[in-house]
């Protein structure tokens, strides 16, 4: 199973390919490309790529299905004892995307630091925190 995890609007989706998802308002128009570069994470059947935040050379493809308006969200405002009371409502602005592709290209380097893994070395402090403990003849 392969999937990615991207960041778009300030929020972070977990997808797959052929997902449709809910995301911010994009600036697009329907049925256009979208991608999405901003990949945080990406599982694929052998192996997992975590981004320091972002992973490079990775991408995300997918197409707008639709610009739309999200559900209604009432919001209402009350203090006690001052006959104070409002409500107000809310739609987001969201767009509807189907998720395509998720590809990239396995940089040279990404593959010779998993050949070259070697354990982390252990040094090994002295007693007093690796100071310097000699006085000082006056």
């Amino acid at each position: 199973m392969k999937y990615a995890v991207i960041k778009t609007g300030g929020k972070q989706y977990k997808i797959s390919e052929e997902d449709v998802v809910d995301v911010e308002r994009l600036k697009a128009q329907k049925d256009d490309k979208v991608i999405f570069d901003k990949v945080l994470l990406l599982v694929s059947d052998d192996s997992i790529k975590i981004g320091k935040p972002f992973i490079e050379g990775e991408k995300v493809e997918g197409k707008l299905l639709d610009n739309l308006k999200g559900d209604k969200i009432r919001v209402s405002k009350f203090k006690a004892k001052v006959r104070y009371r409002k409500t107000i409502g809310f739609r987001s602005s969201i767009s509807r995307v189907k998720i395509e592709k998720i590809s990239g290209s396995k940089s040279k380097e990404a593959e010779k630091s998993k050949e070259n893994k070697q354990p982390a070395s252990s040094k090994r402090r002295s007693a007093s925190g690796g100071k310097n403990t000699a006085k000082k003849k006056s």
